[in-house]
């Protein structure tokens, strides 16, 4: 599961399912440096308005062959308002800051309300490309939005913490311990979570920054980790993003317009879940190192293999020729010798929700690569992110089921772990948590 299915889905910020635009492209010239020396900041959200080009259309990036031009990327901008939180239906950005906080002793339910509500109006100021109201560090003047998103999740300790106990969702709970897991404590969990995801990577350090400075007092920072991904335009063609494996990595991700799409993502009202977080989602964060010189020892027939795709191009295993990508995953093919063209330890066997009971998951995962470990080996890997709308029913069973007998296990090592309550999104006169805490 998590390095067949990528994280780079191509949705919108709205409603699940229905294709609504996001809005993109400031008129150029709108950026952070020209709004430091204006006092109408109300210029980017009135050009907002005549620039509606499609977000989707705008981050694919310049044809095979043409430059692309001056700019576009930093024009790229997400509405912090709306339905949903940004950061969980968006293209996926070429950076992300992750980042987990814990509330201070003695904040409570009003300092948390204080500090979401200070988060909430700052990051949709830099969603827009404006400077941020507080702390403003100048780190990221000469660039516009970058198509930044910001998005918050609630740990299972900050319920206590806020005297909110009775209102923690019944799937914010532990992930069982799995297999093989080498978790550590301080680079996992926490009060509150932080995704921070932009084109920029000045951008994307910049936000996190101001948030961290405008929480001191309330909440102090538990860990933080950087990931990458593809800069969007940077391929010569269409193409879904690469792992560090090499693998093309997102081919069967639920993509929004898909039956039953937003049943998998999002918690509807009603049901088990309590109705503040009706239009929210859970979140589940795992740090994945993978064991790059095992992996890349092996010769590239035994790695596609064990994952089940071609390297070259993403086709599944026993495909007929012409196959390509999105070419439907056949588990009953066989090869010329009569065995199965897909190994039954197979990653994308393992993990098909045919075989998990049709549980699935929505994954954003960035790569990352921290240098070097003590022995020499890359400290290099998956900050792997998943949206859904139950972890009991969508990531937890799937990954029993891979640590169990999934062949590509032998090469990942998972090193922490999160699970957080993903709020709806805010109104524009509100704030993220708002359905929570007023």
């Amino acid at each position: 599961m998590e390095t067949s299915t990528d994280s780079g889905t191509r949705g919108t910020h709205g409603t699940a399912g229905t294709g609504g635009a996001t809005t993109s492209g400031t008129a150029p010239g709108f950026t952070r440096r020209a709004l430091l020396g204006t006092a109408g900041a109300g210029l980017v959200a009135g050009a907002g308005g005549g620039a509606a080009a499609a977000l989707a259309a705008d981050r694919r990036g310049p044809a095979a062959g043409d430059a692309p031009s001056a700019g576009a990327l930093g024009r790229g901008r997400v509405p912090f308002h709306g339905e949903h939180q940004a950061g969980i239906l968006e293209p996926q950005q070429a950076r992300v800051q992750l980042a987990a906080f814990d509330l201070a002793d003695g904040a409570g339910r009003d300092g948390l309300r204080a500090l979401l509500r200070r988060w909430s109006r700052t990051a949709a100021r830099m969603a827009e490309g404006e400077p941020a109201d507080e702390f403003e560090n100048q780190v990221a003047l000469d660039a516009g939005p970058c198509s930044l998103t910001v998005t918050f999740g609630f740990g299972a300790g900050l319920f206590d913490k806020a005297g909110l106990a009775d209102r923690r969702p019944a799937g914010l709970e532990p992930l069982p311990a799995f297999p093989a897991d080498a978790l550590d404590p301080a680079r996992g969990d926490g009060d509150l979570f932080v995704q921070i995801g932009a084109d920029d990577a000045l951008v994307a350090v910049h936000a996190l920054r101001v948030l961290q400075r405008q929480a001191a007092g309330t909440a102090a920072l538990r860990w933080q980790a950087a990931g990458f991904a593809r800069t969007p335009g940077a391929a010569r063609r269409p193409v879904t993003g690469r792992n560090l494996m090499g693998q093309i990595d997102g081919t069967n991700n639920p993509r929004p317009g898909e039956e039953g799409f937003a049943a998998t993502v999002f918690a509807g009202p009603g049901g088990e879940q309590p109705a503040w977080l009706a239009g929210g989602s859970f979140l589940v964060f795992r740090r994945i190192r993978m064991l790059l010189d095992n992996w890349e020892a092996l010769p590239v027939d035994r790695q596609e293999r064990v994952i089940g795709r071609r390297k070259s191009d993403g086709a599944p295993l026993g495909a007929p020729d012409g196959a390509a990508e999105r070419t439907p995953v056949d588990l009953a093919a066989r090869a010329a010798d009569g065995s199965l063209a897909i190994p039954a330890d197979a990653h994308v066997r393992v993990a098909a929700p045919a075989a998990n009971g049709g549980a699935a998951m929505l994954r954003r995962g960035f790569s990352y690569h921290d240098g070097l470990l003590a022995d020499g080996s890359p400290d290099a890997g998956l900050l792997f992110l998943a949206f859904q709308a139950d972890p009991r029913k969508g990531f937890t069973p799937v990954q029993r089921k891979l640590a169990r007998g999934d062949g590509l296990s032998r090469f990942l090592r998972h090193e922490a772990s999160g699970v957080y309550a993903v709020p709806p999104g805010a109104a524009r006169d509100g704030y993220v948590g708002q359905t929570l805490l007023d």
